[in-house]
């Protein structure tokens, strides 16, 4: 199948406005694939969905939802309606505290939490079970180097990185006899304007080796049939930032996942 037949008829892309997600929209837009694009702020997002129209010339829909809010999924499933989606991008998890646990209040925290883990859940477990029936979809999730640890100033914010990490490869395992493809695409410094405003806040100079958004996209995008894991930078057997490589993580799960299937049987 190409791509619009595998990962069609829409796909949905969270944290679309700006940054990786931008680039994801458009990437999947030049593919053949329409868009439902969300994110918190309207403007960028009307002006994207235009450019897509005009660069594309497929559709694009726009909702501005917090995903951070108790009601974001509900925003979420109301604006893609009776759209089958074949994609579903999360994009949207940048830490935009920049501050040790102690030192904020709980209630960022809290949201960080709920836009990093329970949003993410909730999409997938909406997305993912229509696309088990049809033998065909994807699950891109956006990842962070910080899933391999926490850290001073990282809490949270690893804590609920690494949830997504045993979350998507534990997705893949399971749907993978299904046609449904499970990608943590895991980055290390990129350039965003989330953070490039956190190094100004914090008087740091832009990295010489940050990853640009529009080659983060092609590569996630390239790379999201092989799952379950991509640690950005590095080749398929290499380690580099992480514990170990993405290969040898893929061998893991599936050791992992044949003797859990001899205690819980196969489907």
């Amino acid at each position: 199948m190409n791509f619009a037949d595998r990962y069609g008829p829409w796909a949905v892309v969270a944290g679309a406005s700006e940054g990786t997600g931008r680039a994801f929209a458009r990437r999947i837009a030049a593919s053949g694939v329409p868009c439902v694009l969300l994110a918190r702020r309207a403007e960028p997002l009307t002006a994207l969905a235009d450019e897509i129209r005009s660069e594309s010339g497929v559709a694009c829909v726009v909702a501005t939802v917090d995903l951070a809010a108790d009601d974001g999924v509900e925003r979420i499933v109301a604006a893609v309606g009776s759209r089958t989606v074949g994609l579903f991008v999360s994009n949207a998890g940048a830490d935009p505290n920049g501050s040790r646990f102690l030192d904020r209040d709980l209630a960022p925290w809290l949201e960080l939490v709920q836009r990093n883990v329970v949003t993410t859940m909730r999409c997938c477990h909406h997305f993912a079970g229509p696309m088990r029936t049809r033998g065909k979809g994807g699950l891109l999730l956006v990842n962070s180097g910080a899933c391999y640890g926490g850290a001073s100033f990282m809490a949270a914010y690893s804590a609920s990185k690494a949830f997504t990490l045993c979350f998507g490869e534990a997705l893949w395992a399971e749907l993978r006899p299904h046609g449904v493809d499970v990608l943590n695409l895991i980055l290390g410094r990129t350039d965003t304007p989330a953070f490039r405003k956190l190094l100004a806040e914090k008087g740091l100079p832009v990295p010489a080796d940050i990853a640009s958004p529009d080659d983060v996209a092609r590569v996630g995008l390239e790379r999201l049939s092989l799952g379950p894991v991509h640690n950005w930078g590095y080749a398929d057997d290499v380690a580099g930032f992480a514990p170990n490589s993405a290969a040898a993580r893929r061998e893991r799960i599936l050791m992992i996942d044949k003797h859990s299937k001899q205690v819980f049987g196969n489907d």
